[in-house]
């Protein structure tokens, strides 16, 4: 690619915001501490929202405000910021990887449990692994590539603006209050946050006619569940966030699902199914709850083949750049480094010293995937075999790491770590893996649990790689030292690592269990079905096999975005049809500043209180979730139920859930348009 002049940094003779002989403050203890408690706090509240929603939403930009203004009290520079960004983000990007795929060890059914050594091992190596690679090729990629880097230069303007960070700190602040508040009211009974009915159809039949003559009658009446959107401020800010089209989109996934295939197969299969409303009373008490069985056991495996399909599609379409960035990963390496004698903003850790880190790593790997397929196998497979398939998933854990997390740094360059498709090429590694090793004869749990063990640390490594890549982006724009920040990206790392299987696993047992409709975990399901398929032999293939005709069948009508269809057919109706009202607050919003005729600069302020007012929204539910689920886990005498605090008025919680929904619509549409433009 070619140099643009309007891409900051990759110009000859370039000169940062902070030239690289200035001096100035930059890796200071509270910029790390800072930086470690947003990392934590962060990356739990997107550990939260990416179960529930299947998406994660980017810590850059409300780290970048909430840094500045917490380091502008202390008189901090804005190097400090920069590092403090640094280390926070990469909490999020750690826990995306890990969400798309630790949960998938239980719902496999190889987990009983999970495991926090195992899956803080996972977490560790795969983020550090991420940040090794990226040191290796960051030269090359952030000074050389003239990439775009376009949230890079964003957030490099929100840091050289940093008069705003006070007043975008207090948006994040109260409207993170506000979702807060919002789930509080509804997890203490105080608010009904959704509601559902069952719509029966009347009694028909289909006859089946051979030669005009009736051989066979099938009769039913089959109907519809009708949901309304959940009223969550999280899945309304992911909407906001993500905007109305793509919102749009995953809504169809969910018309799909359950205003098509729920309905069909209900009514096609009465005798098998409707016994179940007899005989299993207490588990299918209802007709809703026989079509949410019927959603779970049917649908899901349909979703798993669209997004097999939507994955596949997503890399087939960005071949050039993905074959771009391997031929990047083999040749820059050799030029990567560079001379012995730079200026501060050019200099890296050592390389020495990375690579006996990824060599560390890789053995690490080796006696962790050894483990994994020894006491998976119960003494089925011999030792030679599982020695040889540890070094396979090392060895194909090593190089797909490698390659996918300079593709990541390669496309955050192109078009932002918010597109990056992490889950396609995890989705790459695991199905390679899963055939090596049917290939060497390990198969059963110790391969499923090897093969998402593969998954896990690559999916790890990629989401820090894109992450890592932006952020040294900035740090080239505002005029950082790599070497601080790769250091603080490592901290970040191990710290995030550390604790981040805690908010999972308090989730898992005091937030309706990972897999449920509280927490569906799309992509960990996805990678749970295929290992299992693959690897284990169980999986319902031709379900499977219609998701992927159905798949075939968009790409062929030139649907937009696939996977997110998928997605969405995956997901609980009340969670897309909020993340759709999300996407239509935006719309207004749009139309609203069109209307008024907004300049340029005007509609960037307000796209950009529009992102600080959505984070905060979902950052405020979801930790206020994490509270919640530790409120929970101290009540074992109330089995670990919040308390009832429900109004003793008939039908006060849902006059009180339609009144809130309404003011949340309208301070999401608002709020980014008032005073904008005004200094």
């Amino acid at each position: 690619m070619t140099t643009k002049p309007d891409d900051p940094g990759s110009q000859p003779g370039y000169k940062p915001f902070v030239p690289a002989e200035s001096v100035v403050t930059e890796f200071t203890l509270r910029a790390i501490l800072l930086g470690v408690v947003m990392a934590v706090v962060l990356g739990a509240a997107n550990a939260y929202i990416g179960l529930k929603a299947g998406l994660t939403v980017a810590a850059t930009f409300p780290a970048a405000v909430i840094g500045m203004a917490a380091l502008r009290m202390m008189h901090g520079s804005i190097l400090e910021e920069n590092l403090t960004r640094t280390i926070a983000s990469v909490g999020e990007a750690l826990v995306a990887g890990a969400i798309f795929t630790i949960p998938a060890f239980k719902i496999a059914g190889v987990w009983e449990e999970f495991s926090y050594i195992d899956s803080t091992a996972i977490m560790l190596v795969g983020g550090v692994l991420g940040v090794l690679f990226v040191v290796l090729l960051r030269r090359i990629l952030v000074e050389e590539s003239g990439l775009p880097f376009p949230e890079s230069v964003a957030c490099g303007e929100i840091h050289k603006a940093g008069q705003e960070g006070g007043a975008g700190a207090k948006m994040v602040l109260n409207s993170g209050l506000i979702g807060a508040a919002v789930l509080a009211l509804g997890e203490f009974g105080i608010m009904r946050t959704g509601w559902n009915g069952f719509l029966r159809f009347g009694h028909s039949a289909v006859s089946f006619i051979d030669h005009k003559t009736p051989f066979y009658t099938h009769a039913g009446r089959g109907g519809l569940v009708l949901t309304s959107p959940g009223i969550s401020t999280a899945l309304f800010g992911v909407g906001y966030i993500i905007g109305p089209e793509l919102a749009s989109i995953t809504f169809c996934g969910a018309l799909f699902a359950w205003g098509l295939l729920v309905p069909l197969i209900v009514y096609l299969n009465p005798t098998d199914i409707h016994q179940l409303l007899a005989t299993h009373g207490d588990l299918v008490p209802d007709e809703i709850a026989l079509a949410k069985l019927v959603f779970a056991n049917y649908v899901k495996p349909i979703a798993v083949g669209g997004m097999l399909v939507g994955a596949v599609s997503t890399l087939w379409k960005m071949k050039d750049q993905l074959i771009g960035g391997i031929k990047r990963a083999f040749t820059d390496i050799g030029r990567a480094g560079g001379a012995a004698d730079v200026p501060r903003t050019g200099r890296d850790i050592d390389f020495k010293a990375i690579f006996l880190g990824v060599g560390a790593g890789m053995v690490a790997m080796f006696f962790l995937y050894f483990y994994f397929i020894h006491h998976g196998g119960d003494g089925q497979i011999g030792l030679p075999r599982q020695i040889i398939g540890a070094l396979v998933s090392t060895l194909v854990m090593g190089f797909a790491g490698f390659v996918f997390a300079a593709i990541a740094g390669y496309l955050v360059g192109l078009i932002g770590s918010s597109n990056n498709p992490i889950s396609g090429l995890t989705l790459s590694t695991l199905i390679v893996a899963a055939l090596l090793l049917l290939v060497v004869g390990v198969k059963g749990n110790p391969g499923v649990t090897a093969v998402l063990g593969v998954a896990a640390v690559v999916c790890c490594s990629c989401g820090v790689a894109g992450d890592m890549m932006q952020d040294l982006k900035v740090g080239h724009i505002l005029g950082g030292t790599p070497r601080l920040m790769e250091i603080g990206e490592m901290i970040g790392v191990v710290a995030a690592a550390s604790v981040m299987i805690i908010p999972i696993m308090m989730l898992d047992k005091y937030g309706g269990g990972i897999g449920s409709d509280a927490l569906p975990a799309p992509q960990a399901g996805l990678m749970a079905m295929l290992a299992k398929g693959i690897v284990g032999g169980d999986m319902a293939w031709p379900l499977v096999i219609v998701g992927m005709f159905m798949g075939i069948a968009l790409l062929l009508i030139k649907a937009p975005a696939p996977m997110l269809i998928a997605v969405g057919m995956y997901l609980p109706f009340y969670s897309t049809a909020a993340i759709f009202v999300g996407g239509i607050a935006k719309a207004v919003t749009v139309h609203l500043r069109r209307k008024r005729e907004f300049s340029a600069a005007e509609t960037t302020e307000s796209d950009n209180k529009g992102i600080l007012l959505a984070s905060g929204l979902v950052a405020g539910e979801a930790l206020m979730a994490l509270v919640l689920t530790g409120i929970k886990a101290a009540r074992p005498a109330a089995g670990n139920t919040l308390p009832n605090w429900a109004l003793p008025i008939p039908g006060a919680g849902t006059v009180l859930g339609l009144v809130v929904f309404v003011l949340l619509m309208v301070y999401m549409v608002r709020t980014p348009l008032q005073g904008v433009g005004k200094r």
